[in-house]
């Protein structure tokens, strides 16, 4: 059974809550092929300035009071790509860990990884690995990167486990509330994210911690993930700190 370790209520999900900022940003980077076609480059020329983008707004996240960053690189539905792009993505992603593990270490940021590892190859789960087990002791930013992740998909898996739990005696089905699946997700030792930021100008959240968002602020803009900046990031955690989220009570 996953540890009981979830931290999801430490943003609270009840009564009203006054922060000057988010402290879990999740984003949905989009916009990194047509970056790159506007400038008559391949896809996955703008792949690689989308990951050198990650590396700012990590970087930005301690000044701006962000202590929890997840951001949604590959989904269970992008293996519908070409091969050629999905090919890509996979030696980038290699590449990226291998570059930027001793850095990220160095900044204090505890990396994780959220999804399902089965599809992968094998070199690149060693990698996710190795950067989770260097950085575990670190306290500063808790990166998460969501690859192969589908938040349809990893309802499914928790539901399993919480299922053959039940099924071995060790959960009761009367037991079972709002408060236990979110045991089972990848996400569990995570605080549930207080804003999401989608790039490139489509509103929608192509099956991004469906469970995890039910009460986070969402901000849908037109920037091209390669042109997101840490000043447009400190904008949008002002803009967050300004809202009146109630959860479902009033203010008094």
């Amino acid at each position: 059974m996953p540890s009981d370790s979830n931290t999801s209520t430490e943003t609270g999900t009840s009564g009203a809550q006054a922060l000057s900022g988010p402290r879990h940003v999740a984003i949905i980077m989009d916009g990194n092929g047509r970056w790159a076609q506007a400038r008559g480059r391949p896809r996955l020329f703008g792949h690689h300035a989308g990951a050198r983008r990650v590396r700012e707004v990590v970087s930005c996240c301690p000044q701006l009071g962000v202590k929890y960053l997840t951001i949604f690189a590959f989904s269970t539905e992008n293996w519908k790509r070409t091969q050629v792009e999905v090919s890509g993505l996979m030696s980038l992603f290699r590449r990226y860990i291998s570059k930027e593990m001793k850095a990220l270490a160095a900044r204090n940021v505890r990396v994780r990884f959220i999804g399902d590892r089965l599809r992968l190859d094998d070199k690149l789960v060693q990698l996710m690995d190795d950067l989770e087990l260097e950085t575990a002791q670190n306290d500063g930013t808790h990166l998460t990167i969501a690859l192969n992740y589908g938040g349809r998909d990893e309802v499914a898996r928790a539901t399993r486990r919480l299922a053959q739990d039940v099924a071995d005696g060790s959960l009761l089905p009367q037991d079972v509330d709002e408060e236990t699946l979110p045991r089972y997700l990848d996400t569990h030792v995570l605080p549930d994210p207080d804003l999401v930021i989608r790039t490139s100008g489509e509103a929608r959240i192509s099956n991004f911690l469906l469970w995890q968002s039910a009460y986070a602020e969402y901000e849908f803009i037109d920037t091209l993930w390669p042109d997101f900046t840490a000043e447009e990031l400190g904008r949008l955690c002002r803009r967050f700190g300004g809202r009146d989220r109630r959860f479902g009570a009033v203010a008094t």
